[in-house]
């Protein structure tokens, strides 16, 4: 395998990370996203040169097949394509990943289209992908020094945050939409960290915390003051994928958005898997997915902007309401590069997405998988996904964590009496 060329500036970024004590593996530095000013790995996430996202640049060496292949059925198989210690798999943490990608011939045929793969993360240990990027920024801000798990949460990061501080033997500090579904609360509370519940929607939330990172110096909020290590994270769901593909790209994925990082870091992932040799370059497309209640990335796209503008979320799909993305133009970006498109769907095609993935395929998705699904439907009758090329959906989150969704549409068939005949009757009927 061919080794990826060294970034500008990343051997002497790496000497100077090294001479600093900080081990985050093939990290080198950061720059920033607009104009690629470089500065020292450190907790922070904005440029100070030209105030846009920071994310993390790698000096990656040599990395072949067979590393990862000898590696843990989990994401730290892809350690060296990842910001995190050389040693991670040897400190306690949750290790998520490596969940199954499933051929899902049955809901191909419903759909009217040749293949489509199913990346279902409802194995993961708090049944969501969030674990795969809370995992990578907890083995971060370990190295910084931190020593506090926290963050802002629509629910699934909630329970992911909360498990892998536990794990961890850290203490957590959640922060949560009063409105959240019980479930998720719940699933959070159980861990025994602090969670705390705010009167507003996530986007008041995510203030808060941005706030409260300010202040508190060892509280590692993992999408605010490491968030350019916490999203990475994702760029595991392409690895997986590809790997699982037996080492190739698919034409097609369809991933849904709430802050848009996990669709960015999935194209950055594909992206340097072709940079290292470890796949054949080949084009693919990236769709975009989201609730008509809250789709500012989708009306952007639509309008031919570059720019999104926030709004007010109203959805049953609360995992993906956040009304002001903070990727939402690299998702833009992405989707048009790649010749994607974006696409919103309403409540009731939300839930209509959640049980055709069920009937087709037992596999119960919450809210954004049903997003994902109903997406896909809408695209591919639009024409704009094509039907002969293999596709794959993100399922990023467990059913049981949103059946307030579904509960007024599903339910037994009938009451009865326990007599065979009773049965037979209802069956009938």
């Amino acid at each position: 395998m061919t080794t990826a060329s060294a970034p500008s500036g990343a051997t002497s970024a790496a000497s100077n990370r090294r001479s600093g004590g900080i081990d985050l593996g093939p990290a080198a530095y950061l720059k920033s996203k607009e104009e690629g000013h470089e500065q020292p790995l450190a907790p922070e996430f904005v440029s100070a040169e030209d105030f846009s996202p920071l994310e993390v640049a790698y000096d990656f060496g040599t990395v072949r097949r067979s590393d990862i292949e000898s590696g843990p059925r989990n994401i730290w198989r892809y350690k060296k394509l990842l910001p995190v210690p050389s040693d991670v798999d040897q400190i306690p943490n949750t290790e998520p990943g490596f969940t199954k990608l499933i051929r899902a011939d049955r809901l191909a045929a419903e759909l009217g289209v040749k293949r489509i793969w199913v990346k279902d993360d409802t194995g993961n240990p708090t049944h969501s992908f969030k674990d795969r990027v809370v995992a990578v920024a907890l083995a971060a801000a370990r190295e910084f020094g931190f020593d506090v798990l926290a963050c802002p949460s629509t629910g699934n990061l909630a329970n992911a945050v909360a498990a892998a501080a536990a794990r961890a033997g850290w203490d957590s500090v959640v922060l949560i939409p009063s409105s959240l579904e019980r479930a998720k609360v719940l699933t959070t509370a159980v861990y025994d960290g602090s969670l705390i519940a705010v009167d507003g929607n996530y986007d008041d939330v995510n203030r808060l915390a941005t706030e409260l990172a300010a202040e508190n110096e060892n509280w590692a909020f993992v999408n605010v003051n490491v968030r350019p290590y916490y999203s990475e994270g994702s760029k595991t769901l392409a690895f997986e994928v590809a790997e699982q593909l037996g080492w190739r790209i698919p034409e097609q994925i369809v991933v849904p958005i709430a802050s848009g990082s996990q669709l960015t870091k999935v194209d950055k992932g594909f992206t340097e898997l072709a940079q290292l040799g470890l796949v054949e370059p080949s084009p693919y497309r990236v769709f975009g997915a989201q609730a008509t209640g809250c789709s500012p990335v989708s009306a952007a796209f639509k309008s031919g902007l570059d720019v999104v503008q926030p709004t007010k979320p109203d959805t049953i799909a609360r995992s993906l309401a956040i009304g002001n993305p903070a990727d939402g133009p690299y998702v833009l970006d992405t989707v048009n590069r790649t010749g994607g498109s974006i696409e919103d769907v309403t409540d009731q095609e939300i839930v209509d997405g959640i049980r055709l993935l069920a009937r087709t395929e037992g596999i119960f998705a919450e809210t954004a998988g049903g997003v994902t699904v109903a997406t896909a439907k809408k695209l591919i009758e639009a024409g704009t996904i094509d039907p002969d090329a293999e596709t794959v959906l993100l399922i990023t989150g467990d059913g049981l964590k949103t059946l307030d969704a579904v509960q007024d549409s599903i339910g037994p068939k009938a009451t009865v009496p326990p007599s065979a005949e009773a049965v037979a009757e209802a069956l009938r009927s």
